[in-house]
């Protein structure tokens, strides 16, 4: 069993920056591989970012080159660094672990889930 609690989110202007965090417990994190889903309001959740067991990264088309995910091992520690952030970024956003080494887009293929975190870009 995993435990995934994130942290981070807030309201910020259009072009903004806010950093989420992932704070994992209960079994070895560096054994899991580990992504970011974003849900709006009336939409279904989708992928933003993953990283592998490595260190390896993939983004959606819609944050790449204003994202960046990141994980220390060490501080079992998931981070997603988001700039330039636009209005339809705007939903609650999930960390998920993967018990594989490489990740996926697909919810179905993850294993644990945190609470959420809200982030609002006004406009």
């Amino acid at each position: 069993q995993v435990q995934l609690v994130e942290s981070g989110g807030g309201l910020v202007q259009a072009g903004g920056s806010l950093r989420l965090s992932c704070v994992a417990s209960g079994r070895t994190f560096s054994n899991y591989a580990m992504a970011w889903f974003r849900q709006a309001p009336g939409k279904e959740r989708e992928f933003v970012a993953a990283i592998n067991r490595r260190g390896n990264t993939y983004y959606a088309d819609a944050v790449k080159g204003r994202f960046t995910i990141s994980r220390d091992n060490a501080k079992n520690t998931l981070s997603l660094q988001m700039n330039s952030l636009k209005p339809e970024d705007t939903a609650v956003y999930y960390c998920a672990a993967r018990q594989r080494s490489l990740y996926s887009t697909a919810t179905t293929q993850y294993d644990y889930w945190g609470q959420g975190t809200q982030v609002t870009v006004s406009s």
